[in-house]
């Protein structure tokens, strides 16, 4: 049967991007030398900074991490996902950016946060003042060949996506095996909502799930839930780092993904309309 092992990267990033780059880097590798064939490390891996996002973004060619974990995955010859970068695109804004990288360092896909974190919760969280949402869901087609060679689907997403089970819906339907989701979830939602959210995302598609994550006290004063896991298609835990940063591995077995379907054929069930609500009234 197809199988791969897949590693989650969990940082605490901050605004120094060389600084992230060193331990994405040395997390890339440890999993490399770990055997991983499949990399994802969090969102906002290369720069972490909420107060000065705009003044220290680059354009998508200039970007720093961008180049040097591109060059990484060829040296490596490993799949990396890179979790996301704060790529800028205007004078006010950046797109929250998830690369794919194949082996030989090239960019094989992108996806741009389409679900964007405004919300009051410790403190307010404004993320549409500083990035443009995406509107574009994205599967991409990745290649191992070893012990065979075979395929398999990528469907990329990024953190409060996970709040939105449509878009996880139209990636499975799109062919997705393996979704992806890099965060930076606070303090108070990861602990409220995390574990249920991500198991719920890959119970309802039938889909392995990489959930890599930021965590700590970072330096421009938000606090990250940590948590990085891995979650099988029936929705169990393979794998999961609490704290501190490092990487969490499993080997995911794909057969698994037709397994969970075949069970419970929900896929199969869709309705392709909305449903009406009765309203009666009292």
């Amino acid at each position: 049967m197809p199988s791969l092992i897949a590693a989650c990267v969990q940082m605490c990033s901050s605004d120094d991007v060389s600084d992230n780059i060193q331990h994405a880097t040395h997390w890339i590798g440890e999993a490399a030398q770990q055997g991983a064939d499949l990399i994802v490390t969090p969102e906002m891996t290369g720069l972490f900074d909420q107060h000065h996002l705009l003044d220290k973004a680059q354009p998508e060619s200039e970007d720093l991490t961008l180049k040097a974990l591109r060059q990484l995955a060829a040296q490596l010859s490993v799949n990396l996902l890179i979790g996301s970068l704060a790529i800028k695109v205007s004078a006010t804004h950046c797109v929250n950016r998830s690369y794919c990288i194949n082996r030989q360092g090239n960019i094989c896909a992108h996806y741009d946060k389409i679900h964007l974190f405004d919300a009051q919760i410790d403190q307010g969280y404004h993320e549409s003042a500083r990035i443009q949402a995406g509107e574009q869901a994205v599967v991409v087609t990745l290649q191992e060949t070893v012990p065979t060679t075979f395929q398999y689907q990528l469907g990329m997403s990024i953190c409060y996506d996970v709040r939105f089970a449509y878009l996880y819906r139209a990636l499975a339907q799109a062919g997705a095996d393996i979704i992806t989701l890099p965060a930076a979830f606070t303090l108070p939602t990861g602990q409220a909502h995390w574990h249920v959210l991500v198991r719920a995302r890959a119970i309802e598609t039938g889909c392995f799930v990489l959930a890599a994550a930021q965590q700590g006290e970072h330096r421009d004063g938000r606090s990250t839930y940590g948590h990085s896991m891995i979650v099988d298609p029936w929705g169990k835990i393979m794998a999961e780092r609490a704290q501190d940063s490092g990487i969490v591995l499993a080997q995911l077995d794909l057969s698994q993904v037709a397994h969970a379907r075949q069970k419970i054929a929900g896929l199969q069930h869709d309705r392709q309309f909305l449903m009406r609500v009765s309203k009666p009234i009292s």
